[in-house]
């Protein structure tokens, strides 16, 4: 016999998962791969080139990287309204059409307004793609494989990191519109990839349970959302300066702030499939509490050593936890919501809306503080460690008024 008990995510011959269910986690990955992980993070090393091609100004760089977080929160907004409009199945097929058409469009630089619009709606539809893609596969996912179908469909982050310190600097060689090019026939390939992946239906709304928003859930509800907004303030002085801090603030140069980038990305790569499965064995909510005290300390070394192994632990624990963190919040948003997956879906959508406006002022808050602070980069770890030292203190502090 089998036995499961999915709060506390303890599994006894835990069922395995179907063809459909498999299809459903490579079209997540796909989603996730292409919305996020290439949309976003492959602009990173394409900025300086940007430039050095004399394709835009180092100002208008800033405000086209700037598109794709505003993009991001209006998709956040936007997701669940448009999969109410359209059915999720669609609602994702429209959004991987939407950003491989942005990879093409962005091979031409027509003026600055032309790639804002398309940078914006990169961003959309990976807001979007955040907000649909798990709650549309997991509710069709038998509970004790959720956390590894879930690690799956985040992968994709990981491999998209991994993907802006390697392939897109092998495209480079060839040039800059061939990058954008070889972009949008990897997202169009992923595309044809995901189509027929996606749960062909959206489950029933179940029968009306009690609202929890006033109640100990929704209390807890909101004290997850501030941690997940604090852990995005946490995680945005590595995203954006480990390889600055590398290569100019310790004088190691730029191939060797590369590689603590490349280590960033295989590290996030791993990141979902240790946190989801983990999420299933001790529970969400706790594995969330020791990612984020993990976090504190591995910030707080960059803050205080500069020795070699001292950052590449660091390194290593942060590239887990950028992309580790999303199934462990969405685990603990189904620990708190388990009997409605369309609460699960609104719930997600808040968490995603909190993180993306949150993270993005960290990124312009940060870069007012690291151009009239002297370039301190201690001090913009310091701030990392000290938002996911907050973090935890709320969570335990929950935890012990809700004696969960």
């Amino acid at each position: 016999m089998s036995s499961v008990t999915t709060g506390g995510a303890t599994a006894h011959a835990a069922p395995r998962l179907s063809a459909k269910s498999w299809m459903a986690a490579v079209a997540g990955l796909c989603g996730s791969l292409v919305a996020i992980g290439l949309a976003r993070f492959a602009y990173t090393p394409l900025i300086p080139v940007l430039i050095g091609a004399r394709w835009f100004s180092a100002a208008d760089v800033v405000t086209l990287g700037a598109a794709n977080f505003a993009g991001y929160l209006a998709g956040a907004l936007l997701g669940r309204p448009l999969a109410a409009a359209l059915t999720s199945r669609w609602a994702l097929r429209l959004m991987m059409v939407a950003v491989t058409a942005a990879f093409f469009a962005c091979a031409f630089p027509l003026s600055v307004t032309w790639f804002f619009a398309w940078r914006f709606l990169s961003g959309l539809a990976g807001g979007a793609i955040m907000v649909l893609v798990a709650t549309s596969i997991l509710p069709h996912i038998p509970p004790a494989r959720r956390g590894l179908v879930s690690g799956i469909i985040f992968v994709g982050l990981g491999l998209g990191i991994a993907a802006s310190g390697t392939l897109v600097p092998a495209l480079l060689r060839i040039g800059l519109v061939q990058t954008w090019v070889g972009l949008g026939g990897l997202a169009l390939l992923l595309t044809a990839v995901s189509w027929f992946g996606w749960p062909a239906h959206d489950l029933p709304a179940p029968a009306p349970v009690a609202d929890v928003e006033g109640g100990r859930s929704g209390g807890l509800l909101r004290v997850l959302y501030a941690e997940y907004a604090l852990n995005a303030l946490g995680l945005v002085p590595a995203m954006v300066l480990l390889v600055d801090y590398v290569a100019r603030g310790l004088g190691r140069g730029a191939e060797v702030g590369a590689l603590f980038w490349v280590l960033y990305g295989l590290a996030a790569i791993a990141g979902p499939m240790l946190s989801g499965p983990l999420a299933d064995r001790m529970g969400a909510g706790r594995a969330y509490r020791l990612s984020l005290a993990l976090q504190v300390g591995a910030m707080g070394l960059l803050a205080v050593s500069g020795h070699p192994l001292a950052i590449g632990l660091a390194t290593v624990i942060l590239g887990l936890f950028t992309p580790g963190i999303v199934p462990l919040v969405l685990g603990r948003i189904r620990e708190l919501l388990p009997h409605s997956h369309k609460q699960q879906q609104a719930a997600w959508s808040h968490a995603t809306t909190a993180f993306a406006l949150f993270q993005a002022l960290a990124g312009y808050a940060y870069s007012y503080l690291f151009s009239h602070s002297g370039q301190n980069y201690a001090l913009i770890f310091t701030c990392g460690a000290a938002a996911f030292a907050i973090a935890v203190i709320a969570d335990l502090a929950a935890a012990v008024a809700g004696k969960r």
